[in-house]
């Protein structure tokens, strides 16, 4: 059978979940297009229903996503639910993972404020890269499970851990762990020698990284720049800071 109507109450639960309220009520969040919903299938996370479009059903790729689970839609109730400009056709609804703050085991991100959720998706992106395995988000970050957060991080939110409460509840799991503050007032970055174990922290994009964190944090180092140039973008700014924390672990790879 192929659902027709945007009106259909499925179709409309499903579109609640490109809003945060939506997401956060049904528990579940959108993964969206051929290569993302692999990467999910292959993370192990729970995909709860699989959609897809009618002009998608009559193609060669269908096999991989065809399960008793699978939904068929009409191709514009497809457009209706997608995030995508030009949409591929498949869309998956995915449970997200509910998982208690707990202690890192090894070096972790911490996201303090980061507004911007495309900025919060290259980031998780490039922790899962440099091995970040584990990244905690204060409760006023951009919903890592938003459409274009997800998309930002190019799968990497399929393999990290992520733990999102308040500033004090993350600090609460931080006493054995090492504070890395980002910020224009600390050491050069290039011959900071980063303990074994740390949570390196990024703050927001317009105030920096909030007093509470500041406080706590036993370092702060900062990236060296032109005069000509104030700052960089967030998730620029992470991503070069996680590699050179960890240089010594880098250079021993071929």
């Amino acid at each position: 059978m192929i659902l027709t109507s945007k009106n259909n109450p499925f179709i409309k639960e499903t579109a609640t979940l490109k809003d945060k309220k939506g997401r956060r009520q049904l528990g579940l969040f959108l993964v969206e297009g051929v290569k993302m919903a692999r990467e999910c299938q292959k993370s192990g996370l729970e995909i709860e229903r699989v959609i897809v479009a009618e002009s998608f059903y009559q193609s060669a790729a269908y096999a991989e996503f065809s399960t008793q689970e699978t939904v068929c839609v009409a191709d514009d109730v497809f457009r209706f639910l997608s995030d995508e400009k030009t949409p591929q056709g498949v869309l998956c609804r995915v449970k997200i993972p509910e998982r208690r703050i707990r202690e890192p085991q090894n070096c972790c991100l911490i996201l303090d404020g980061v507004a911007d959720p495309g900025n919060v998706g290259a980031i998780i992106r490039s922790a899962n890269a440099a091995g970040y395995t584990e990244v905690y988000l204060t409760d006023d970050c951009a919903d890592p499970y938003s459409p274009k957060a997800v998309r930002a991080s190019m799968s990497g939110l399929f393999f990290t851990t992520l733990y999102q409460g308040s500033r004090e509840e993350l600090l609460s799991t931080m006493q054995d762990t090492p504070i890395v503050v980002a910020d224009m007032g600390g050491e050069n970055a290039f011959s900071f020698s980063a303990p074994q174990k740390f949570a390196l922290v990024i703050g927001n994009e317009a105030n920096g990284v909030s007093s509470v964190l500041s406080t706590a944090a036993r370092y702060t180092v900062k990236i060296p720049m032109s005069v000509t140039q104030e700052s960089l973008n967030a998730a620029v700014s992470a991503g070069i800071l996680m590699y050179l924390l960890k240089k010594e672990y880098f250079s021993t790879i071929e």
